[in-house]
């Protein structure tokens, strides 16, 4: 209990204005300068970055499709927000932070391990033996690139509130920046919406991050539940529900998400949506990724917690096959990397991997 305690009071810091959202998060405004990120003992005396030197080059050409295509999705950018928002925004110079409650670290395996993966299931498209990537399992179904040096990712991902069936299972879909070999000393950045009620309590769909230096053994943690990314933006929270989403042969809603490194300072920035810069994690959190990116991965994963060859019935996405289509099956569209000239391009050579097509 004790130990819980002295959790809560590291993580959740005095806040200016303290906001209650309708899904019973309690959100916090904190000082920028009080946030999490600055227990870390290598940013004592780190200068907050309040925006990045560059962004990249081609960020707002959207892939240009003919207006006849009427399998376009709309552009809906503005409608999609967060939950918390209808009862009020943090002051200039806080920024939001998700309250953590006693009932969240309870749920954790221990203290240490709250706001932390549970293995490291990280999509392994050339392993060799597709029963080991099962073991722990997580299940995936994505996109990637590699053999090039990539210096960030975008993607726009449709967003929808999966059902999950049981509490220790999450859904999610994301994008991965990866640097190093799938070994020990991997190091990740990932960013996307997940639904994951072991974290957060609820089934809700919910805007997320997470990072690691050392394929998720000691360093890392999900949104800010550690010291390392610091957040810039007072309108987006980290872990917070994201509201609307989309319904099956109903209004379709997405959500776009730039991850680039900084040529100048070195800092991966993270962008959501056209309008939010939200942070940066600092370049020495990393040791692969304080150079390049080796491979780029987009897509979803799930858990299935269910022995002996029988699956969950927890989905992914929105739980139906690709070629059902817009409306009903989820989508990943415009996705991009970022190269050495710090321009977004199309990716070449991509490739797709699942460890069960059947299912997914």
């Amino acid at each position: 209990k004790i130990q819980v305690q002295n959790h809560l009071n590291r993580l959740n810091k005095p806040p200016v204005k303290t906001i209650q959202s309708p899904d019973g998060d309690i959100i916090d405004c904190v000082h920028i300068s009080h946030q999490p990120a600055f227990d870390h003992p290598f940013l004592k005396d780190h200068k907050v970055q309040m925006r990045p030197s560059y962004h990249p080059e081609g960020l707002f050409d959207e892939n240009k499709v003919s207006d006849t295509d009427t399998e376009k999705p709309k552009q809906r950018s503005n409608s999609i927000t967060q939950l918390w928002h209808i009862n009020g925004k943090c002051p200039q110079g806080t920024i939001p932070i998700r309250r953590t409650k006693e009932e969240d670290v309870l749920r954790a395996s221990s203290v240490k391990r709250y706001g932390k993966k549970k293995h490291r299931a990280i999509p392994q498209p050339r392993s060799a033996d597709p029963d080991l990537t099962n073991e722990s399992g997580h299940q995936h179904a994505i996109a990637y690139v590699e053999g090039d040096k990539y210096y960030g990712a975008k993607a726009t991902i449709n967003v929808w509130e999966p059902k999950i069936q049981q509490p220790n299972e999450f859904s999610l879909s994301q994008l991965w920046i990866l640097g190093g070999s799938f070994g020990e000393d991997l190091n990740s950045i990932e960013a996307g919406w997940q639904v994951s009620p072991d974290l957060y309590g609820d089934n809700n769909t919910r805007l997320f991050t997470y990072w690691t230096s050392d394929a998720y053994q000691a360093t890392g943690c999900y949104n800010l539940l550690c010291s390392g990314f610091i957040q810039i933006n007072s309108e987006i929270a980290m872990g917070a529900s994201i509201s609307p989403v989309s319904a099956y042969r109903n209004s379709q809603y997405d959500i776009s998400i730039l991850v680039w490194k900084d040529p100048k300072e070195g800092h991966w920035w993270m962008q959501f949506g056209n309008d939010y810069v939200l942070g940066y994690w600092p370049s020495f959190l990393f040791s692969y990724l304080a150079d390049s990116a080796s491979m780029i991965e987009w897509g979803g994963e799930v858990v299935n917690s269910e022995p002996d060859g029988h699956h969950t019935s927890t989905q992914m996405g929105s739980g139906r096959f690709p070629e059902e289509g817009f409306g009903k099956s989820s989508y990943f569209r415009n996705i991009q990397v970022v190269d050495d000239s710090n321009n977004l391009k199309a990716p070449k050579g991509l490739g797709t991997f699942t460890e069960q097509s059947k299912l997914l």
